[in-house]
């Protein structure tokens, strides 16, 4: 009788010691699961409430991240073999070559535009990359992304719509500060010769503070451009946002402003001459006022980025023009008629 009752004590014990075992296995396996998801919903929650207001597209935050925290940035002198980079105007004329080079030498990139001067058509080659994504997005809207470099170049120059060209160049560039902030990224804003006004002194370094009218009739775009600037300083003086001016001035550890572009001057006769040498021997040329407000002579100093960044211009007007017509063919008309062919002759 005894040994009967040891013996269901111990099938018992056994059994229960299995129960005790398999329970302790499926919270292990199924444990990590719930909580992970417990806790990217806690962190989702947590960061609605601190940015109630964003835009349309939302990146979830690993749950051990807290945002606000990030105060980091991408180390000087690090790079890795793939950076995911975003190109605010990248559906533009400069901002699809930029993102070309980018696409090119292996980089993923998203570009943000409202096609509002931009078009579609400058980077439909691609579409099907799993390396470029393109989001239809107005920047004056608040929007997250998890990147390591921002290029902003969203701003249409067009008095006429005064309006979207203040929101952009302010609120916009907030927005994308605002976005380096929180991932830690680098950031580049293009600005404009025109922030120098109608500039007195010749050429214009980026020490000069230039000449303007605030109140011209493109005194939106200039000025816009001018905020956009003081605000980029104001976050890297306060935040430690780093400012760059464009693939090499990204790269480099340089902060501050930048001239890139063509010190050698022409006049716009010179201008309509050349296109007619090499471009159109039949164009018409016509004299007309001037636009009212519009600077009337520029010229960049670029000793500081020849000096810092080894940059200077390499293509010619003469050579330039041409090439930039047969791109502008290509891409709107699907021709390839190569108009350089023209100016072989031209020297």
């Amino acid at each position: 009788m005894n040994n009967n009752n040891n013996n269901n004590l111990i099938h018992r014990l056994f059994f229960i010691l299995v129960g005790v075992a398999i329970a302790t296995v499926s919270f292990t396996v199924y444990r990590s699961p719930f909580r992970a998801h417990q806790a990217q919903i806690q962190a989702h929650h947590h960061y609605q409430q601190a940015e109630p207001n964003v835009g349309r597209r939302r990146a979830l935050y690993e749950a051990h991240e807290d945002h606000h925290q990030i105060q980091g940035r991408v180390p000087l002198g690090v790079k890795s073999k793939r950076l995911r980079i975003v190109v605010t105007g990248g559906a533009g004329f400069v901002g699809s070559h930029l993102v070309d080079r980018l696409i090119a030498r292996g980089d993923s990139v998203i570009v943000v535009d409202n096609f509002f001067t931009g078009r579609k058509d400058n980077l439909v080659h691609h579409f099907g990359n799993p390396r470029f994504e393109l989001i239809r997005h107005d920047v004056v809207e608040p929007i997250l992304l998890e990147v390591d470099q921002i290029y902003h170049l969203a701003c249409p120059a067009s008095p006429v719509h005064y309006k979207v060209e203040y929101k952009t160049n302010v609120v916009g560039t907030l927005n994308m500060l605002g976005l380096a902030k929180r991932v830690g990224a680098r950031f580049l804003l293009t600005s404009t010769s025109e922030v120098y006004g109608d500039p007195l002194q010749h050429p214009q370094a980026e020490s000069y503070w230039g000449n303007v009218n605030p109140i011209g009739v493109r005194s939106c775009y200039d000025e816009g451009k001018r905020t956009a600037e003081t605000l980029s300083m104001d976050y890297h003086r306060g935040l430690g946002i780093e400012v760059e001016g464009l693939i090499r001035l990204m790269e480099g550890n340089h902060v501050g402003p930048f001239n890139l572009g063509n010190p050698g001057e022409f006049t716009m006769l010179e201008l309509a001459q050349v296109v007619q040498e090499v471009i159109d021997p039949n164009a018409k040329i016509e004299f007309r006022p001037n636009t009212e407000d519009d600077p009337h002579k520029r010229r960049p100093d670029i000793s500081k980025a020849k000096e810092l960044l080894g940059w200077e211009p390499v293509v010619s007007l003469r050579k330039g023009l041409p090439l930039m017509v047969s791109d502008f063919r290509q891409r709107i008309f699907g021709d390839q008629k190569d108009p350089a062919a023209a100016s072989s002759t031209t020297s």
